[in-house]
């Protein structure tokens, strides 16, 4: 079986972690048949692929990939009930709730021993959460006539963010879905005056986080836009935070450091924790976030259930949403709400109690129902591939669909790039220049190959050196577009973070990386000082969540790959605020359309299928 699984790893199909970590599961239960090799294997690989773990009845009787291998060399994975009697037989094999490098649950989930404690750690913090205040802790009557004040009406139809900021006040945990343009960072906005408002002049502790240093900016500039334009008075206002951390931060986890400042023993010092771009968030940072969160805190969790999961294993936003689309209330909760808020909402019938924390945007500001890009994002979302080509097809002016030939890729780049990004090099210094870039950006859905984001930025490169645009041939060079790739405490760079190379005229023009910071001068780094990084020309879509531009060109591969699906298209196409081009085949956009992601988890159950 060792061989078996060395040679899968010289085709690619597993990694060499995983062979390694099934041998030691082997060595510790030297008693067990060898094939246990094989599912310890398959759930260690499930982690690297995004899976909280591994799916036994969807991999049982199957082989792990159909190659023309000898029969020395084939692995095929035993029935269900064979799968099943090898691990009840291990003694590396626990149950729910034991101590044991692996945990096999009742639904035949294979976990690795530390992702399935991090899962339960993650459900039984939000549902002991997810309760219900008490009466007395929310005066209903200054939460009404707050609401009234923050919200407009919604001229008939009923106003999501007002019953999301209604959802916030009512609930100690909040969960806030909706696509970009509905509005969240105006609704979280309102929703820390009406709580200022209701702590009636005690001292309510706020703190504001993102997954990414891009992120967290774009959360503080977002909030401190709103803060004018919410109906509060001005000594409200002057409460509301406006500067948000990342993840990292906030917990102070620091590189080499087992365990973070902030943990379950020594828990933040908050009373209200609001975190954006949820969706990015793997499951062991949930986890942790979570454990250092305060008994008597606020959590509310912002992001678009919609878009792309985490890279790391886990879909934790989706699953705590869960797969329906409207408002799910315990028709107590749904009186509430309609007292408090004034909406008449349809409703239906709720799966649970959980439930009741849950609020989802509907209505976009920025794309209108007859607007080019929100109808294609919509039509992804159903994964309705014949309309999406069809919208594609009309000729609408702020979407369109071309199919470039593989051999002539820098070429057919060339106009658009050149057209896009030579005016970027002319401008006044760095912040112009950043301006100028983030109007148009092209988003990979891969990195390798000739439409991967390597050969892509490599590609433009070249085209901006012929036209002279760039000088010499050095790694750096004025107007090289930057994204660091890992976190710097020390440079106070974080990952995602994009800047600009620059001559700094205080430093007899020497080169210079150029940060935005909100509401402060741009951040000046020595090139030699930067953290780990990457030219941004081109991004993935993965890197793009969070940021917007006016104009993107989204690049699809040449050749069918699993990694593009619905919701990286969708990701993709909801970054551009005025026009999107997509550049790919017919029949790799609608494979990707149909092609939905499910991550293999046992958290939307536990949450959604707990205490009916």
């Amino acid at each position: 079986m060792f061989d078996k699984l060395k040679m899968a790893v010289s085709l690619g199909l597993l990694r060499n972690l995983d062979v390694y970590f099934a041998r030691e599961m082997f060595r510790l239960d030297a008693s067990s048949n060898e094939l246990l090799m094989l599912p310890a294997a398959l759930a260690s690989h499930a982690i690297s692929d995004g899976d909280v773990c591994l799916d036994l009845a969807a991999v049982a009787g199957t082989q792990l990939k159909d190659l023309k291998l000898s029969a020395e060399y084939r692995l095929d994975i035993p029935s269900l009930e064979e799968l099943r009697e090898i691990l009840r037989d291990s003694g590396v094999v626990g149950s729910p709730g034991e101590t044991a490098p692996l945990i096999l649950d009742a639904q035949d989930h294979l976990y690795l021993g530390r992702y399935w404690w991090f899962e339960k750690q993650v459900a039984d913090a939000l549902q002991a959460r997810a309760v219900a205040l008490q009466p007395g802790e929310v005066d209903a009557k200054l939460l009404s006539q707050g609401l009234q004040r923050m919200f407009s009406s919604g001229h008939g139809e009923t106003d999501w963010q007002r019953v999301a900021a209604a959802v916030a006040v009512l609930r100690r945990f909040c969960v806030i879905s909706g696509g970009p343009g509905t509005g969240k960072t105006h609704t979280i906005a309102a929703i820390l005056a009406l709580l200022l408002e209701q702590s009636r002049g005690r001292h309510l502790r706020i703190a504001m986080a993102a997954p990414t240093g891009k992120a967290a900016a774009r959360l503080s500039e977002s909030i401190r836009n709103s803060k004018p334009n919410i109906a509060c008075d001005d000594n409200i206002k002057s409460l509301i935070p406006e500067q948000a951390l990342t993840i990292h931060r906030l917990l102070g986890i620091q590189p080499g450091r087992e365990h973070p400042r902030f943990n379950k023993e020594h828990p933040l010092h908050v009373d209200l924790l609001v975190v954006d771009e949820a969706s990015m968030i793997d499951l062991p940072m949930m986890a942790r976030l979570l454990a250092a969160l305060p008994e008597h805190a606020r959590l509310i969790l912002l992001g678009d259930k919609d878009q792309l999961a985490s890279v790391e294993a886990g879909s934790i936003f989706a699953d705590i949403c869960g797969r329906d689309s409207a408002a799910n209330y315990t028709p107590e909760f749904h009186q509430s709400l309609q007292r408090v808020s004034g909406e008449c909402i349809d409703n239906r019938q709720p799966r649970n109690a959980f439930a009741e924390s849950i609020a989802l945007l509907h209505k976009s500001y920025r794309f209108s129902g007859e607007e080019g890009i929100g109808r294609l994002a919509a039509a992804v979302n159903r994964g309705d591939s014949q309309s999406v080509l069809q919208l594609l097809g009309q000729g609408v002016e702020d979407i369109s669909l071309y199919t470039p030939r593989e051999e002539s890729i820098a070429f057919e780049l060339q106009s658009r790039v050149l057209q896009s990004y030579a005016e970027c090099f002319k401008a006044d210094g760095p912040g112009e220049a950043l301006k100028c870039f983030n109007q148009f950006r092209i988003l990979c859905a891969v990195r390798k190959g000739p439409a991967g984001v390597e050969q892509v930025n490599r590609t433009i490169e070249q085209l901006l050196r012929a036209r002279g645009l760039i000088q010499g041939d050095a790694q750096h060079y004025k107007g090289r577009l930057l994204m660091v790739t890992r976190n710097d405490y020390s440079v106070g760079l974080f990952n995602g973070d994009v800047g600009i190379l620059w001559p700094d005229p205080e430093a007899d023009n020497r080169l210079a990386a150029w940060f935005v910071q909100p509401d402060k001068p741009m951040k000046r780094v020595l090139p030699s000082r930067l953290p780990q990084h990457e030219t941004a020309y081109a991004m993935t879509v993965h890197k793009s969540q969070g940021s917007e531009f006016d104009q993107v060109l989204v690049m699809l591969p040449f050749e069918e790959v699993g990694v593009v699906s619905r919701e990286l298209l969708y990701t993709g196409i909801t970054r551009a605020k005025h026009k999107v081009e997509v550049w790919g085949n017919e029949g790799i956009l609608s494979k990707a359309v149909e092609h939905r992601v499910r991550r293999v988890s046992g958290l939307s159950d536990r949450l959604h299928k707990a205490r009916k």
